[in-house]
């Protein structure tokens, strides 16, 4: 499915190009994978794991950094204990913080980009429109549970930040 304004298929056109001297059943390869990569569920999923991935990451740096002091709450409760004891504590707390920002993080990923591909789908352009009403609709999502006023701030700030990165990424390059 193509929609105007999106890039082409690798090689160009349809139909020419990159799949030139490929054989048949490459070239049937190539384009089942361009299609599963267009396809929303597809692009949800990759995205969720993206964030799954950066959200564990970012977790276990985060984590990471509550110990480097004896000044900060979690620095001085561990501090007195065994240092066998420390490390446990230590690891077992990275991996919580680092599973909840993973599970945080691919949530808002998948939500994200699966709204925004719907909402492409259906308004058939590749604009920035899209990002900020799927950028809306994720940020009230997440704020919902807070109530309207958080819902309302969640889509505000949510649209803010997507149309801002959104404009950057469609900035022509020198």
């Amino acid at each position: 499915m193509s929609f105007p304004g999106m890039t082409p298929p690798i090689g160009g056109a349809p139909g020419g190009g990159a799949t030139q001297g490929m054989t048949e059943q490459e070239q049937a390869m190539v384009k089942a994978m361009q299609s599963a990569m267009e396809s929303c569920p597809v692009k949800t999923i990759i995205s969720g794991g993206m964030g799954f991935a950066l959200g564990g990451a970012f977790g276990l740096f985060m984590a990471s950094m509550s110990y480097d002091s004896s000044f900060t709450p979690q620095g001085r409760a561990i501090a007195d204990l065994p240092w066998r004891e420390q490390v446990r504590q230590g690891f077992k707390d990275m991996g919580k913080r680092s599973w909840s920002s993973a599970k945080n993080f691919g949530i808002v990923g998948a939500l994200f980009s699966g709204t925004e591909c719907c909402i492409e789908g259906l308004r058939a352009k590749n604009d920035l429109a899209n990002g900020v009403a799927a950028g809306c609709i994720t940020g009230g999502i997440l704020g919902a549970k807070a109530g309207p006023q958080a819902a309302a701030a969640g889509c505000v700030g949510f649209a803010a930040f997507s149309a801002a990165i959104d404009a950057y990424m469609r900035m022509p390059s020198d």
